[in-house]
Parts: structure tokens; C-alpha cells; sequence
């Protein structure tokens, strides 16, 4: 169905091990407003959207797996060379006692994933509405962890991101109002 390129959307490079970074970095992969729920929200939500838009739910929903994939080789790079120790200092202890090093949908306070952070009303504008504002929580979020860290090499990748929620909300908006002109427009059949 889709053709995959074994290559991340943008390069994501950190200059030194950070797992206090790690954590918070967890909130983007298994968090309410993660790219994870993204993901699944969108994809899901295309079942009960009118099919003009829905290409743009199938297009985003995608790329947030994109985006999934680079948080986590964030991660990744950010604890391969942490020690237990410095896994503890960085409140990652539980995680490391129950995953060891592997990555696992959390957020970053450690509470699981949940399908509760998945939203679907039924009603395009509802749901595109709620897709415009997971978009700008997802926006607010990645401004706070560039704000979190001083390593240039992955502020450069967080910014990349930030970027793209900005893009899908827009894209999110304008679907908002294709909705609303074919709602007003008069049906003869």
C-alpha cells in the first residue's frame, strides 16, 4: 500500500548522550498529544470523513509514523551509551528495570499508552477541529523541548518537526473549510 524508503523523513543526529532529554521525549512518542495517537487518530478517522479530504487524513496520518520513527531513534541515540546510574538520575529507573534499553509507547511521566488518546467524533468539523489542535498542542510541545536542551544537532531535527505540525494544521484548517463550502453548497439530485 505504500511504498516505504528505508530512511528517516530528515536526518536526526544529537551530540551527546541525554536520557534526562530521552524522557521528555517520550511525551512525543506515547503521550495524548504524541505522534503515535496522530497517527491513529488521523488514520481512523478517515472512515467517517467525506472524500475529499480524505487524502489529506491517509498523507498526515502517515508521515506522523514518519515522525514516530524519528522521535524514537531520538531516543535511542540519546540513552545507547547511558549507564543504569545515569538511566536513574534520570527518572527512567522503572523504564530500565521493565525494557531495559528498548523503546516502549509512554509518556514522559512513564504512564502507558492508552486508545483513550485516540479522538473520533463522527463529524468531520469535530474531528478536524480536534486534528487542528492536537496539531498545535504537538507544536507547543516540540517548542518546549528545544527549549529543554542546549544540543544543536537535535534542536535542529525537533525544529524540522515543529515545522511539519505547523504545515498540518494549516492543511487541517483548509480542510475545515472545503467541509464548510461543500455543506453550504445546494444538493439537486
Amino acid at each position: 500500500m505504500w511504498v516505504y524508503e528505508k530512511k528517516l523523513q530528515y536526518p536526526v543526529r544529537v551530540s551527546k548522550c541525554d536520557p534526562r532529554m530521552a524522557r521528555y521525549l517520550a511525551e512525543q512518542y506515547g503521550g495524548a498529544d504524541g505522534e503515535l495517537a496522530a497517527a491513529l487518530r488521523y488514520l481512523n478517522q478517515r472512515y467517517t470523513i467525506p472524500s475529499k479530504v480524505i487524502g489529506l487524513l491517509t498523507d498526515i496520518g502517515t508521515e506522523e509514523f514518519a515522525h514516530l520513527e524519528m522521535i524514537a531513534t531520538m531516543i535511542y541515540k540519546l540513552t545507547k551509551d547511558a549507564t543504569p546510574q545515569q538511566l536513574e538520575a534520570a527518572g527512567l529507573g522503572p523504564h530500565y528495570v521493565s525494557h531495559d534499553s528498548a523503546l516502549f509507547y509512554n509518556n514522559a511521566s512513564g504512564v502507558p499508552f492508552t486508545a483513550a488518546y485516540i479522538q473520533a467524533k463522527g463529524d468531520p468539523l469535530a474531528d478536524l477541529y480536534e486534528d487542528i489542535a492536537a496539531e498545535e498542542k504537538a507544536r507547543a510541545t516540540y517548542q518546549w523541548l528545544i527549549d529543554m536542551t542546549d544540543d544543536v544537532d537535535l534542536q535542529d531535527s525537533l525544529k524540522f518537526l515543529r515545522e511539519r505540525e505547523i504545515v498540518h494544521a494549516m492543511r487541517f484548517k483548509e480542510a475545515v473549510e472545503i467541509i464548510k463550502e461543500d455543506r453550504e453548497q445546494k444538493k439537486v439530485y
